[in-house]
């Protein structure tokens, strides 16, 4: 089926949006498992013009399908009405030309966000998404070929490393050792993981974060272990859809202090503030064509210098 909203599937996906991996190309397709209403569904879709040509393979409904793309590729957002919100704002307005079709990619498990985003921070987007697809084929289930991410019990128990795997298992030789989290690249994130994955399994309940305010939901994610305030932004819009969120690190600082600042330095919490205020609800969808924007104009090489 085509579903008519405009798109850069390919660009979405690889913008490296800490809710997931890119899916699996396929051809000229990307299919990955998502869970719908807790049973597995393979999700196939590709660039058709501008929107997307979508066909899926599982026990749910039509409807049911469809309503879990368009909240993975944010379809029902009017992605024309924030160009012309980019346009209204002098500082803005350039940035639709280099970023159309860029959506947001929310995660289908917001499990799978939180560790994703703590394997995001100070990580290569190319070096994450490979740890995060790799804890997938150790831990995850298998359907068709396509795994899902493990569940918080899952990776609660997971090896930290070779050594932990060796003395807590029956392998004679640690060389055979690969079932852990440090062989996933992960390194020093590795106890973050498990102890994230502990908390969402005995002390808090990642569903009920929804329901919360922003700030509520942003001071409860600070206490995870490996989450500090940007990682926690990137959960908190990537993982649960909250529009306000303006993750900010040195390069978002960078370019906000450039575009609105005159180059002066300013901190990052500043940046952050700066951003909910001047932004609203459109916040997320600001720092998200700000940094690609930087990337594909070249400010970001002149911020470097």
């Amino acid at each position: 089926m085509i579903v008519k909203a405009p798109i850069d599937l390919e660009l979405t996906q690889l913008s490296g949006q800490t809710s997931q991996p890119p899916w699996n190309r396929v051809g000229e397709s990307f299919r990955q498992v998502i869970p719908v209403d807790g049973k597995p569904v393979i999700f196939d879709v590709r660039q058709s013009g501008e929107s997307l040509d979508f066909s899926f393979s599982g026990d749910v409904s039509k409807s049911q399908a469809l309503s879990r793309l368009k909240y993975i590729f944010d379809l029902d957002f009017d992605l024309d009405g924030f160009y012309r919100y980019l346009n209204d704002h002098a500082e803005l307005a350039e940035m639709s030309e280099f970023c159309k079709g860029l959506r947001l990619f929310l995660a289908p498990d917001p499990f799978e966000c939180v560790i994703s985003s703590i394997c995001s921070a100070n990580n290569s987007i190319k070096r994450w998404t490979k740890s995060i697809c790799d804890m997938k084929e150790k831990w995850g289930c298998e359907h068709q070929g396509y795994y899902m991410f493990p569940q918080s019990s899952v990776l609660a128990n997971a090896y930290l490393d070779d050594e932990d795997e060796f003395n807590s298992s029956k392998i004679e030789d640690i060389c055979m050792c690969r079932n852990n989290l440090m062989e996933c690249g992960v390194g020093y994130r590795a106890p973050y993981m498990r102890r994230a994955s502990e908390m969402f399994t005995l002390e808090m309940d990642l569903f009920e974060i929804q329901k919360m305010s922003y700030d509520e939901a942003f001071e409860t994610i600070l206490e995870v272990p490996g989450v500090g305030p940007k990682v926690a932004d990137c959960i908190l819009l990537y993982g649960f859809n909250f529009r306000e969120a303006f993750p900010s690190d040195v390069w978002i600082k960078r370019i906000v202090s450039h575009l609105y600042f005159e180059g002066k330095d300013i901190s990052v919490s500043k940046v952050r503030d700066f951003g909910m205020e001047e932004f609203g609800d459109m916040a997320g969808y600001v720092q998200l064509y700000m940094f690609h924007y930087a990337r594909r104009s070249g400010l970001m090489a002149k911020l470097k210098k």
